[in-house]
């Protein structure tokens, strides 16, 4: 088998295995995958479409044009392994979040077309269930819905206000008093929450392994070890050959910013995450999060959580400073400050985990573009399609972007080619030191917030602007 002949195991920038990447690949290394780069390209070759990233957006992709034409010739470039990048070391969250509000969407381009991309959005959560099911892909799927806290009246507004406005787009969301909270989940001090049963909780890292497998099986070349250099018109340059195709699709996420002639269409800002050992039955009697639920709160710097199958509390939030230049490295996949942070903050959430010892902490980037617009399209006279910027959501929404893709791709006219997010082209990000200045005030800005409505009981004047940055 050629997945195997290289023997390679290290992450790039650095000399640790593959399995230190996130709990999700230590526990593939434990499920017997050896995180073996496959054969790297062997020379110049052709194909009728080649992939640029094997991570949730290429390989769904890979899927959906294999299963509406089996004779085509998929190729899929990438530099390190499937998964390497935020498909791997995600939050475990398959969910209908959009970073683009409907409200934005409807603004720009109509009710309707608000509601049918929230529709697509609600879908694509049952689709990447399905597809586990169909191909037999064992990645913990289970539906439990979100539970966004809210822990102070501010919170609690928000939470009323997101409610009262779901209807309008579609979306299922109900206000949750205190008992009705906790009969999802009892964290300390909340008063209420919002619920959504539009999400899934997964295992990201057998769910994306696995695809690869799969679509390996359907007749798609994936060359691993293989860094491209540059995407042109028909063609995908990289550092151990060129692929000539009709179709080229850049689906790079966070880097995408590594890219020549792409380095301001997107940024890269970090997320990190921890996990807890596996927790005793009476600790979980205490916590809840019994049905897969996974959990936020209604702060402004994000946090995210699930229950895994194996009963640990795997736990993440935004908070890492964003690298001048759009820099990625793995060394700033740690940062102690940054998971301290996060322990504190699950402790404050969960005081029964306080003794519990953290057993994975891990991050990467995710991609962000200027309006906050997450977009997928193919430009006819080049041949170059893509898709991303999900801001941390992409799990379902990328599943979404495979099969519109696809559609495009081959030329069919459906329902999803004409969502309002297919062509969306982001502005720019500003030129260095402006971003690096706005973006890291952004994240302290956000920080600030919830210290002031934490100290007034009262929504934040600072978080007012933040909507301008985030595109609200």
């Amino acid at each position: 088998m050629t997945r195997h002949s290289r023997t390679p195991t290290h992450v790039v920038g650095g000399n640790r295995p593959y399995s230190t990447l996130s709990l999700w690949f230590d526990q593939r290394a434990g499920d017997g995958d050896l995180l073996v780069p496959r054969a790297p390209l062997d020379g110049d070759t052709e194909a009728d479409v080649v992939i640029v990233g094997a991570g949730f957006t290429g390989l769904w992709t890979a899927y959906y044009l294999t299963e509406l034409d089996p004779g085509l010739q998929v190729v899929v470039v990438e530099q390190e392994i499937a998964g390497f990048g935020a498909s791997g070391r995600n939050g475990g969250w398959c969910s209908a979040l959009l970073p683009t509000s409907a409200a934005a969407i409807a603004r720009e381009h109509g009710l309707q077309a608000a509601r049918a991309m929230r529709s697509a959005m609600r879908d694509a959560v049952v689709e990447v269930g399905g597809v586990a099911a169909a191909e037999g892909i064992a990645c913990d799927f289970a539906i439990g819905g979100t539970v966004q806290l809210a822990r102070s009246e501010a919170q609690l507004a928000r939470a009323r206000a997101e409610a009262a406005e779901a209807a309008i787009w579609g979306d299922e969301v109900t206000l949750l008093d205190i008992e009705a909270t906790r009969e999802h989940v009892r964290a300390a001090g909340a008063i209420g929450a919002s619920f959504t049963p539009d999400c899934a909780r997964l295992h990201p890292g057998r769910l994306v392994r696995s695809l690869a497998d799969v679509v390996e099986q359907r007749g798609v070349r994936i060359v691993e070890g293989t860094r491209a250099l540059r995407l042109s018109p028909r063609a995908v340059v990289t550092d151990h050959g060129t692929v000539r195709a009709q179709h080229v699709i850049r689906a790079t996420e966070a880097w995408t910013s590594q890219l020549p002639g792409s380095e301001r269409d997107v940024v890269p800002v970090y997320s990190l995450m921890v996990a807890t050992e596996p927790l005793p039955a009476e600790v979980w009697e205490q916590i809840g999060l019994a049905r897969g639920e996974t959990f936020s709160d209604h702060r402004h710097l994000i946090i995210y959580g699930q229950r895994t199958a194996d009963d640990r509390l795997a736990f993440g939030g935004r908070g890492a400073p964003y690298h001048r230049g759009s820099r990625i490295h793995a060394d700033f996949d740690q940062d102690p400050q940054v998971f301290a942070h996060l322990r504190s903050t699950l402790v404050d959430l969960f005081p029964d985990v306080a003794d519990a010892e953290i057993t994975h902490r891990w991050g990467g980037p995710l991609g962000i573009a200027r309006d906050w617009h997450a977009s997928v399209g193919l430009d006819p006279t080049t041949g170059i399609g893509w898709a991303g910027g999900y801001v941390g959501d992409g799990v379902a929404t990328s599943n979404l972007a495979g099969r519109t893709l696809a559609d495009l791709v081959l030329g069919q006219d459906t329902p999803l080619t004409h969502l309002p997010w297919v062509g969306h082209r982001s502005p720019a990000w500003e030129p260095e030191p402006l971003r690096w200045t706005g973006i890291n005030l952004g994240l302290r800005v956000a920080t600030a917030a919830d210290a002031e409505e934490r100290a007034t009981g009262r929504a934040s004047v600072l978080a007012r602007g933040l909507g301008r940055l985030t595109g609200g």
